[in-house]
């Protein structure tokens, strides 16, 4: 159960960073500042996702020895599919931000050549389509850590 929540936060947390660049925006704040906010968070959840199962493993050596090992155990024989699993979000989210990125960038591109006005709202879209690689990255990652 905890390992569910453990993979929920650094989820939540992605999405939050989002909707906050989104909302900053809207509300009149530069693009690129809002970019540099969203990249700034973006680091910071890597970090806490990275530490999190260091924090799960650490908990659960203290609290339970017989546990910790009974956990191991399960992990070691499921080693190989975790590298799979670690492939597949890999694979499948660059191929799904490739797509969106090949659809969205020429409509950015003829929407800011008609409006230069428009290069905020736009450049939104293709950076949506780009999260999908990293947010696969960082499910890989958590696939190969937990």
């Amino acid at each position: 159960m905890m390992n569910l929540v453990y993979l929920l936060i650094p989820a939540a947390l992605l999405v939050i960073s989002v909707v906050v660049s989104i909302i900053l925006v809207r509300r009149g704040t530069p693009v690129k500042r809002a970019m540099a906010i969203h990249f700034i968070s973006l680091v910071v959840i890597a970090g806490l996702s990275m530490m999190l199962p260091l924090g799960a493993s650490a908990q659960a050596a203290e609290n339970d020895r017989e546990a910790a090992a009974r956990i191991q155990d399960e992990a070691a024989e499921s080693s190989g599919l975790k590298y799979i699993g670690a492939a597949l979000a890999v694979g499948l989210a660059g191929i799904g931000g490739g797509v969106a990125v090949a659809a969205g960038a020429p409509a950015a591109i003829g929407a800011n050549v008609e409006d230069p006005k428009s290069f905020g709202k736009s450049i939104i879209f293709v950076a949506l389509g780009e999260g999908f690689g990293l947010y696969g990255l960082l499910i890989g990652i958590l696939c190969l850590v937990l």
